[in-house]
């Protein structure tokens, strides 16, 4: 994954969530679905958070250790070692994440946007592991980079991994035809 970040500003892997890892966090995000404990997305931070339908139509969950829940904190596990990794190979000073499930129903978007707060600048690195079996073209919710003289579309393929700086490159999720399921975050420094 970093490899292809340096090549291209967007890091990818196909199977950085194991099929079992990726079959339990779905399986959670599914039963918090039912029980509606989902909330709308919305965008800023603190007091200035804004819920804009218009912009950001998601429901999301966020994940902690605090849940005791053993396949999220599997899924911390795995964060903290990619974490030492990239601090210790990369240099990147990370201290801190934050994670949470998204969930983007049929009809549901994200507008083009950046990770990045207007008076918080701790967001280093954004990452989305998509949650989607059997994703087929067609399906929506592909997430679109922009760079300045292309797009690229990425498919929300099940165990899939993207990893950006969060403060460079804008990005939308595309409309979703079908549900769209994933674990999104940051890692964050000082």
């Amino acid at each position: 994954m970093i490899d292809s970040y340096l090549d291209n500003k967007v890091g990818q892997v196909k199977h950085f969530l194991s099929v079992d890892l990726a079959h339990n966090l779905r399986s959670n995000l599914l039963k918090l679905y039912a029980d509606e404990a989902l909330k709308s997305a919305g965008i800023g931070n603190n007091a200035k958070l804004l819920k804009d339908k218009a912009f950001r139509s998601d429901k999301i969950f966020w994940l902690d250790r605090s849940h005791n829940d053993q396949h999220e904190n599997r899924f911390f596990d795995l964060i903290d070692d990619f974490v030492a990794y990239l601090n210790r190979t990369c240099y990147a000073g990370i201290v801190d994440y934050e994670f949470h499930y998204a969930l983007y129903e049929k009809g549901s978007f994200y507008k083009r946007h950046l990770d990045q707060f207007k008076d918080n600048h701790q967001r280093a690195f954004s990452m989305i592991m998509y949650l989607n079996v059997d994703w087929k073209k067609g399906d929506g919710g592909e997430l679109c980079i922009y760079f300045p003289d292309h797009q690229e579309i990425i498919p929300p393929i099940n165990g899939k991994c993207v990893f950006f700086k969060s403060n460079e490159l804008e990005h939308e999720v595309l409309l979703s035809h079908q549900m769209r399921m994933s674990v999104t975050g940051w890692l964050k420094t000082k």
